[in-house]
């Protein structure tokens, strides 16, 4: 899994609306920067990057919650939390299907027919997961999240000249 990137500037004596501002635009960076091969069902770390990024951004966009339009705000977080909802619909049955191979290695040949079934079934579930997660990055694009998240973040350093937070 990816470390977070450090928040530049960030200190305690940084205005805590600048505060908001600069750590919304990585956390933004870093969710949408894990986009490429998020799709891809073979390499399923893409996934658990993205949805590690979403609980990072939704927990600062809670945490500076104060500093941003309440309406732009309340828009942008439930598509936020959306879009966690499909990574980890996608997500879960990709751990799933990773302990069940683990675990039919250790199995004996009786229990295979059963883990295979099993297995076949999960995948099922994957590749539900993954429509899912596809049809829901376009609704994020065609909805300009990222655009939404800068013009949030710009929001609150803006408002930042005009109060002292």
């Amino acid at each position: 899994m990816a470390r977070a990137t450090d928040i530049p500037g960030l200190d305690a004596q940084m205005p805590f609306r600048r505060a908001a501002a600069a750590t919304v635009t990585v956390r933004s960076a870093e969710v949408f920067g894990a986009v490429d091969g998020v799709l891809d069902m073979d390499e399923i770390e893409g996934v658990h990057d993205m949805r590690v990024a979403t609980r990072r951004l939704r927990a600062v966009l809670e945490i500076y919650m104060p500093c941003f339009p309440a309406k732009r705000y309340a828009s942008v977080l439930a598509d936020v939390k959306q879009l966690a909802d499909a990574l980890g619909a996608r997500r879960d049955p990709d751990v799933q299907l990773e302990a069940l191979a683990k675990f039919a290695r250790a199995t004996g040949p009786a229990e295979q027919p059963g883990l295979e079934e099993y297995r076949r079934r999960l995948a099922i579930r994957q590749g539900a997961g993954n429509a899912r997660l596809a049809a829901e990055l376009t609704r994020v694009v065609d909805a300009d999240l990222e655009g939404r998240l800068a013009a949030l973040a710009a929001a609150a350093v803006s408002d930042a000249a005009g109060a002292s937070s």
